[in-house]
């Protein structure tokens, strides 16, 4: 991949907030993990349409509702191009991504899953991935069961048949928000359905930063974010099979996801609109259709390769300035991990060092990251967290790497 045909200089002109000078310093951007900053096209999409063509969609026979109808659902039709969909009504929007998994839960699990089933989840899984899955076994009497990691951070898969023997659901992540692994999605989707089980994808860390392919996965269900790919937050997206989707329960009732009322009950309307009640985040839906645009212009295999060669020269620059102080947890092969650096740095609270960091304007996440269960496997209470997206340069590793080292300093260390 020949990322030198893109200007990533101009890519971190597209974004304003990175212009902006704080107390004489350059804003350094680090949580990207967290939620993504926001470019010029996605910011003037929603701005144009709330200024010359909002409007109710689906509803309204007038011609601005028909252009805002249309923008809408163009926005479907990118996404389904996107992460290469078989189906466009296959793609169904959310508030966010943990109301895509709740969703799920809530319908097909409901539905499918009975006293002594067995839901099989990771040790690496994002609160949004767990609970909801805790939620149904406390209440329908499910076993849950744990692939474990292996010391560097990986899947341990040791043991993935009998983990999977008798089980009905494995939903796992394809990119850890805290290690930054990547995992092997159409390697576990294939053991999930020689189980007899349905794989669900947590891709909301792997959709922004690589190319998706569903299909090739062979997944049953994905979902994910947009405020981490570009687009604003208030919008989740739900990839499902078609088949699923179609036996499925309705998630909420109300306008919108009906194709008949009567004083004796219901109908659903057709898909997408049978999971989709109530007047959607119409702003924020023509924003990510935006985002996708940039992205797909730029190239994700292009993105994919600039955070890999950036990925490679901040652990190499902090390893090389710290050694043994700094650890950064999860795999060192780049080629199995995202840009995603969870440390913990000469025993200082992350809390205290994100705070100290500030300071030098470089932006970090310090908590938990709604991965406690992975926290305790670390052996700790929370970890500093650095992300690095498409509009981060190698300036950026060396300002956190001297942003450290003055944390050094403030603590006498």
């Amino acid at each position: 991949m020949n990322t030198s045909a893109v200007d990533w200089a101009a890519v971190k002109a597209d974004f304003p907030v990175l212009q902006r000078i704080i107390d004489d310093q350059r804003l350094v951007y680090l949580d990207s993990a967290n939620t993504s900053q926001k470019p010029h096209a996605v910011i003037d999409a929603m701005a144009e349409f709330m200024r010359n063509g909002y409007s109710p969609i689906s509803r309204s026979a007038y011609q601005l509702a028909a252009e805002a109808t249309d923008l809408f659902e163009a926005a479907r039709a990118k996404i389904q191009k996107f992460i290469n969909a078989p189906h466009v009504e296959e793609i169904i929007f959310t508030k966010n991504a943990t109301e895509a998994l709740n969703l799920i839960a809530q319908t097909w699990g409901r539905e499918n899953l009975h006293s002594g089933d067995i839901v099989v989840l990771t040790h690496m899984e994002h609160h949004a991935n767990i609970v909801p899955w805790q939620m149904l076994a406390a209440e329908h009497n499910l076993e849950i069961r744990w692939i474990p990691l292996t010391i560097d951070g990986q899947l341990d898969l040791t043991n993935l048949s009998s983990l999977l023997a008798g089980a009905k659901v494995l939903s796992f992540t394809a990119m850890s928000n805290v290690l930054g692994t990547l995992t092997p999605v159409a390697q576990l989707c294939q053991a999930a359905h020689a189980a007899g089980a349905i794989a669900i994808v947590d891709a909301c860390q792997y959709v922004p930063h690589n190319v998706t392919d569903v299909q090739a996965w062979d997944a049953d269900f994905a979902w994910f974010s947009s405020h981490k790919m570009l687009g604003p937050s208030g919008v989740g997206v739900l990839w499902g099979r078609r088949e699923l989707l179609h036996a499925m329960p309705p998630f909420l009732g109300g306008g919108n996801m009906i194709g008949d009322v009567r004083l004796d009950g219901f109908t659903c309307a057709e898909l997408p609109s049978k999971f989709e009640a109530g007047t959607p985040a119409i702003v924020e839906v023509i924003g990510l259709g935006a985002a996708v645009d940039y992205l797909g212009e730029i190239g994700m295999s292009n993105i994919r390769q600039h955070e890999m060669n950036l990925t490679d020269y901040a652990l190499r620059a902090l390893d090389d300035r710290f050694g043994t102080d700094i650890c950064i947890h999860g795999p060192r092969d780049i080629a199995v991990r995202g840009a995603v650096l969870s440390f913990a740095f000469r025993g200082i609270h992350p809390h205290d060092l994100s705070q100290v960091l500030d300071q030098k304007n470089v932006c970090i996440r310090a908590g938990h990251h709604c991965a406690k269960p992975l926290m305790k496997l670390l052996g700790a209470n929370a970890t500093a967290r650095a992300s690095f997206y498409l509009y981060n340069d190698e300036s950026d590793a060396d300002a956190l790497a001297d942003a450290l080292d003055s944390a050094s300093d403030i603590f006498g260390l």
